[in-house]
């Protein structure tokens, strides 16, 4: 699982684009307890979701143009511009040039081989999210793909990820951790297309996890307040209980109450 320990290649950052900020304040607060917190007349209203006053998001409204609503799942680099130039060589694409953020560290939004959203943080002042891994915070990262041989080659070249197989109940998940972090760094998974029709037809995207106390009462206040359920609550051997959800505009998620790790 997550942790704020960021190495490069990890995930150290999340935000929301969303059309209505409002709405979506309210409806995470609901489920996680989130506060919202401007950052201030020069961020253009991007604003820091906070638990307990320890930021574990980033938010702001868009438009139509700026893409549908959706998590942006960021993973660190030390060097953002040679990053994007790896992920052109890599038949992947730039979707916003490296950019300085206010002096906090410098922005780029990427797209992989298959298309898939992403961003890159190297962090300067701001490190990355405060938070990750307990409840209310991201924990997890999963990428549904139509060719996982293809996205690890892809994220390897890139940011350095290193893919292992790791067998469940059903098959062989394959897991991402960072490079040279082994199986007790793993941050998250690649999942084929393929295998999900739910995903198929929704296509090829980056799902954050949100760890959760209560993965059915979350699901529940979800459905109260307009969001939708895409997977209901689901127990995994050896992994957790978890659900997929959707906000009341579209943005995809996940709760996990994971299993106590062995030690």
């Amino acid at each position: 699982m997550l942790t704020t320990r960021f190495v490069d290649g990890a995930p150290n950052w999340i935000d929301l684009g969303t059309p209505e900020i409002d709405g979506a304040v309210s409806f995470y607060k609901g489920l996680f307890g989130w506060e919202f917190r401007s950052a201030g007349p020069d961020a253009g209203g991007y604003g820091f979701f906070q638990l307990d006053g320890r930021t574990v998001a980033g938010g702001m409204q868009t438009t139509p143009e700026q893409g549908p609503p959706s998590w942006t799942v960021y993973f660190q680099s030390g060097d953002a511009q040679a990053t994007a130039k790896a992920a052109e060589q890599t038949h992947g694409s730039v979707l916003a040039q490296p950019m300085d953020v206010l002096g906090q560290g410098h922005l780029a939004l990427l797209a992989d081989q298959a298309g898939v959203p992403f961003g890159i943080w190297q962090p300067a002042r701001t490190r990355g999210v405060d938070v990750a891994g307990v409840p209310g915070s991201l924990c997890w990262v999963e990428l549904y793909t139509p060719d996982i041989a293809a996205a690890a080659a892809f994220y390897h070249r890139v940011l350095g990820m290193e893919t292992s197989g790791v067998p469940f109940p059903g098959g062989t998940y394959t897991s991402v951790n960072p490079p040279g972090g082994g199986d007790a760094s793993m941050f998250g998974g690649m999942v084929p297309l393929a295998e999900d029709p739910a995903e198929a037809q929704a296509g090829a995207y980056w799902l954050p996890y949100f760890e959760v106390e209560d993965p059915d009462a979350v699901v529940e206040k979800a459905q109260q307040t307009g969001g939708r359920v895409r997977m209901p609550a689901t127990s995994l051997e050896g992994v957790g209980r978890m659900a997929k959800l959707a906000d009341p505009y579209g943005a995809r998620f996940a709760v996990i109450k994971g299993e106590p790790q062995q030690t």
